[in-house]
């Protein structure tokens, strides 16, 4: 793909200018009732699925169009989020007193889409895959179940997980929406199959993709709740730009976009759409990050990551920011708000957080002479081609840097580049992501666990320190001494090391038409995205 270079202070100009041009915002309440049969949803996606497998991607691209073809062992529930309740797990399940054996028990009468049965042999067969996966495949979230010993099938409605140390956070884990559950015959065939092709117990069979236009599904007849799904059919139609997608909801080509909007986009939807509008918001467990490959020199160098970090005003870009995009909070390696975020007093102590940034930038300018980094170093930043936040939060990046004196080229990538070059390290640094479905310090951190733990680790380096502290954390129950942990591990990543560092968080915004009933808005845009309580008014 051909590289796409940005006159970055001519857009923050734009961009400052877009700002004070904006409305006041408004919000809506959604309205219920008694839920209707039939009808299609149609709603807009901002990407394309990198590859169809849940275990291996990380995207919203992917999970929104595939996830109502899928079933979980848990899930989150929707309307009560974050109580966890069952799938095709029985809503009680049964713990060991020593917090290390966990027992499920599968509903009978599930069925796949081929109309075979789904048992505890197709449960243990998807989570060997995720977290024992074989040779060349990838699994995304391996290091969130590194305290599993073992998964057995005693009997085929019976699974029964065996940790190595207790963990507060396994069934949280259990409960991903990404861990959807493949068909065991099909996995011992081939376990990557699923990444080019579809076959679930879902409330919707997939009917057919045209890749960059749309994905489609159909009700599924034999779904384990008689009474779901609402739907007759759902239509994703992949709208990749942010204009064209607020028109496609404006103009009701699609009447939902379940990722969010800016506040900018908000407006012009409510103002378009008048009564027939309704606004969902809610914080958002998703931040960008800088990662940086230490392989490569000079970001081998601490000093030099350091730097980088310093040179970033993270607190004039969220009043910037947060006017015209999806980004708004300051905040470390947990969520602004959560019960894990680092207090601002102690958030301004670390490297890039402080609040005086012309000190902060001397220091960095300082760092890189002394790095040997010559004035006017050059390198690239890879992006990916989501204009909303992704570009804006690039170009803002990148003009930060040039202040004390890198001179960086952007470059915008598709999902499958973009996804490829950070797997295989073909990069000096670049705008990553980090989205979950809950608060949960052992799904926040795993990004910053070594390589050869995570792979969700771009930058590529090993810290055994880092590795260790995940360890006692996760075991801790106590929260005041898990906090102490966390606070060591958060400044070694983000102060020490700067491996990598989170730039702001998001905050969310769903603008939608009232038609669409049903759903409800959570802090993740991946949970309740399998459609199967959704309905149209």
């Amino acid at each position: 793909m051909r590289p796409m270079y940005r006159s970055t202070r001519l857009l923050v100009l734009t961009v400052l200018l877009l700002i004070a041009a904006l409305p006041v915002r408004r919000s809506f309440a959604a309205q219920t009732e008694k839920p209707r049969y039939g009808g299609e949803l149609v709603f807009a996606v901002g990407g394309t699925p990198p590859s169809f497998d849940g275990h291996r991607e990380t995207t919203f691209a992917m999970l929104h169009p595939l996830a109502p073809h899928y079933s979980t062992l848990l899930r989150f529930d929707p309307q009560a989020y974050p109580k966890i309740v069952g799938d095709v797990a029985e809503d009680k399940w049964t713990v060991s007193r020593d917090g290390l054996t966990y027992t499920f028990k599968i509903r009978k009468g599930i069925k796949f889409h081929d109309g075979s049965d789904l048992t505890s042999k197709d449960v243990k067969a998807t989570y060997d895959k995720i977290i024992f996966p074989p040779e060349g495949v990838a699994s995304a979230r391996q290091a969130s179940y590194g305290v599993v010993k073992s998964i057995e099938a005693p009997d085929p409605y019976t699974v029964v997980f065996q940790l190595k140390q207790i963990s507060a956070s396994f069934i949280a884990n259990l409960a991903s929406p990404w861990n959807f559950i493949y068909k065991a015959d099909i996995l011992a065939k081939d376990p990557r199959w699923y990444e080019k092709n579809v076959m679930g117990s879902g409330p919707f069979v997939f009917v057919e993709h045209v890749p960059g236009s749309y994905w489609t599904g159909k009700k599924n007849p034999n779904y384990y709740m008689k009474d779901r799904p609402y739907l007759d059919t759902f239509k994703a139609i992949f709208v990749r730009d942010t204009a064209p997608r607020v028109a496609a909801v404006r103009s009701g080509q699609a009447l939902i976009e379940f990722r969010g909007f800016n506040p900018a986009a908000q407006e012009d939807i409510v103002k378009t759409l008048g009564k027939e509008a309704v606004v969902q918001e809610s914080p958002w467990i998703c931040n960008l990050t800088v990662t940086i490959n230490s392989e490569k020199k000079p970001f081998n160098d601490p000093r030099v990551r350091r730097a980088m970090s310093l040179a970033i005003d993270r607190w004039n870009a969220s009043k910037a920011l947060s006017k015209i995009s999806l980004m708004k909070y300051v905040g470390g390696v947990f969520r602004p708000g959560s019960q894990f975020a680092t207090p601002e007093a102690e958030l301004t102590k670390l490297a890039g957080f402080r609040k005086n940034i012309e000190a902060s930038r001397k220091e960095a300018r300082a760092l890189l002479k002394a790095a040997g980094v010559p004035e006017g170093f050059s390198f690239t930043l890879k992006n990916r081609n989501v204009k909303e936040p992704y570009e804006v939060t690039g170009i803002y990046t990148i003009d930060q840097w040039r202040q004390i004196g890198l001179n960086v080229n952007h470059v915008m990538q598709e999902e499958g580049p973009y996804f490829n070059d950070l797997r295989q390290g073909n990069y000096d640094a670049a705008i990553d992501f980090a989205c979950d479905f809950m608060d949960e310090p052992d799904l926040q951190l795993q990004k910053f666990l070594s390589a050869k733990k995570s792979p969700l680790n771009y930058g590529r380096y090993n810290d055994e320190v880092l590795d260790d502290l995940y360890d006692r954390q996760s075991r801790l129950t106590d929260k005041a001494e898990r906090l102490k942990v966390l606070r060591q591990f958060e400044k070694r990543v983000l102060d020490e090391q700067a491996y990598q560092f989170h730039i702001l968080w998001w905050q969310r915004i769903v603008p939608h038409w009232t038609k669409v009933q049903g759903w409800k808005i959570t802090p993740s845009h991946y949970v309740n995205q399998d459609l199967r309580d959704v309905y149209l008014k």
